[in-house]
């Protein structure tokens, strides 16, 4: 027997959940068992922690239509919408019912227009037909205030390109994200972090160590022109080109800033110019906005000198950008990035989409349990206050290869094992986070594409339920996650955080089921048959084993 730790849960109101934690108490003793094995095989596919072995199937010839099965828009606002499939190319797009204002390119299923003025759920039917077979989905335009109703997913410049970051780049992102088939599996964000603005003299100066090899001359100079405008440095000739190019792909462009000064950097920030910057973004065809706290504590530190209440002074510039980019006529996304303070997960939803809920996750450095485990356990424990358009955000994706901001090189690749790296997209997936891809696009291979394009593992991600998975379980030793699924399945991680392989047993009581389960294995997208009341299998060391579970049907 082992000792397990709980954790205090809060709902959204902030009552305890005392039928849960209950539950657990009760349960946990009887339902889970774990059995230690010293032999360095397991049987989850992959046999040593160094060898990288794909589990995820090919995608078949016949059109599967992915991602999730609905998406939000603002009225009368500009709509574009890449319906994410794949199979066999060329493939012939339709949609039932489509509304007035909005049309489909029939080769390349992209959606654009301008959605309805009326707000309501517009149930559409895609159909997608190859020369194999044809697929239909049903699909909810949802017009109305709230966006991001499910998780996004994109991919981020900052691990990889750091200060480095070009229209070039990002334009090589773009075609990237649809000609490695991620945009198949419902990937669409591409967006630019830090350092695409100017940077004063005087805090090159300060921050020049941080940026060798970084031409200065690019880089340095007024901030801003005689009417205020925020000016790009030279490695971004034309914002307004380079977002076109973006969604002429069926994809959405995303980019960044601080309510400070400064950016992180030390580049430009927005303070004193949020509505003309936000209005400029929306102007240049931005989607996705990232605020970014950095030297807006100097800020927070002056008007705390008159203000008593730090709560309401933490939330007040992404209240005052929230109420900017609402009076936009065009849709952003608005994430939060303040690293977790004031626990802003109960009350980020008021003014934003998705909320950091810790600080940069970095790259792993080979600790005995990865970073990603450690942020995740954390992120893990706000799970009350996730749900459509409000999400949890544990930072990005950080695998295949990635760089290091004071390297000033090419990056590497993740010292991550290949156990982790399929730990790491399970956590992401069951906790409804963002999936945001953060390395190389240029050097993505065979194993990364399966870790980042599972069908089945992005399904529960993007679950239109919009739960996220609790910690029924959370020790030294293991992790498991469920989440309820919009069809009354339940998925489930069983991660082993210890340093050997071990068989782990769940009953499901601890699962909060009753009566024969049907399991599948979602990363091999396999099914393992009927069980009557419990489940046992190997997990390899910081490993996964990520199931889904129906009720068995007579």
């Amino acid at each position: 027997m082992f000792m397990i730790a709980h954790n205090k849960v809060h709902s959204r109101e902030g009552y305890f959940f005392l039928s849960i934690y209950s539950t657990i108490l009760l349960f946990i003793v009887l339902s889970i068992s774990i059995h230690c094995a010293s032999e360095p095989q397991d049987d989850s596919g992959l046999s040593t922690d160094n060898e990288k072995i794909i589990l995820t199937p090919k995608p078949g010839p016949a059109p599967r239509v992915n991602g999730p099965r609905l998406f939000g828009v603002r009225p009368g606002h500009p709509f574009i919408y890449r319906i994410p499939c794949t199979g066999n190319r060329p493939m012939t797009f339709s949609i039932e019912n489509l509304p007035e204002g909005l049309t489909v390119n029939t080769s390349t299923g992209i959606i654009t227009g301008e959605a309805p003025e009326e707000p309501g759920n517009y149930q559409v039917k895609f159909k997608v037909q190859n020369d194999v077979g044809t697929m239909e989905k049903d699909f909810t335009i949802v017009v109305g205030e709230k966006l991001a109703l499910t998780p996004p997913m994109g991919w981020n410049s900052w691990y990889i390109h750091y200060q480095r970051v070009t229209d070039r780049v990002m334009r090589q992102a773009a075609d990237v994200m649809v000609e490695s088939g991620m945009a198949d599996y419902g990937y669409m964000y591409v967006n630019i972090d830090d350092c695409w603005m100017r940077i004063e003299p005087e805090h090159y100066e300060k921050a020049k160590k941080r940026l060798t090899g970084v031409d200065k001359n690019a880089i340095i100079g007024d901030i801003r022109d005689e009417n205020g405008t925020v000016l790009t440095n030279h490695n971004f000739p034309d914002m307004k080109s380079m977002t076109d190019y973006i969604h002429s792909k069926g994809l959405r462009a995303g980019i960044y800033t601080s309510p400070g000064p400064r950016t992180c950097q030390r580049y430009a920030g927005s303070y004193r110019y949020e509505m003309q910057d936000a209005a400029q973004y929306a102007a240049w065809g931005f989607d996705f906005l990232k605020y970014d706290w950095c030297s807006y504590g100097e800020i927070h530190k002056e008007r705390m000198k008159t203000s008593k209440n730090d709560l309401e002074e933490k939330k007040f510039p992404y209240e005052k950008m929230s109420g900017i980019l609402k009076s936009l006529d065009r849709d952003i996304v608005l994430n939060l990035c303040q690293y977790g303070m004031n626990d802003v997960w109960t009350w980020g939803a008021q003014f934003g989409h998705c909320w950091r809920t810790t600080g940069d996750l970095g790259l792993e450095r080979g600790n005995r349990l990865p970073g990603f485990y450690h942020i995740g356990m954390r992120n893990a424990d706000h799970w009350p206050y996730a749900g459509p358009g409000e999400w949890n955000d544990p930072d990005y994706i950080l695998i295949g290869w990635v760089g290091a901001a004071r390297g000033h090189g090419i990056g590497k690749e993740t010292n991550l094992t290949g156990h982790e790296q399929y730990s790491y997209m399970s956590m992401w997936s069951l906790m409804a986070a963002p999936l945001i891809f953060s390395g190389d696009m240029a050097r993505l291979d065979d194993f990364t594409l399966n870790i980042l394009c599972n069908s089945e593992v992005i399904d529960i991600n993007q679950d239109a339920l919009g739960k996220q998975a609790r910690p029924f379980i959370k020790n030294d030793e293991i992790i498991i996650l469920v989440k309820e699924m919009e069809d009354g399945s339940v998925a489930a991680g069983l991660f082993n955080i210890s340093e050997k392989s071990r068989t782990i047993t769940v009953n499901w009581k601890a699962l909060g089921i009753q009566g024969p389960q049907k399991i599948r294995d979602v990363w091999r997208q396999k099914d393992l048959g009927d069980f009557d009341m419990e489940y046992s299998c190997r997990v390899a060391r910081h490993g996964v084993t990520l199931i889904r579970l129906w009720p068995s049907v007579e």
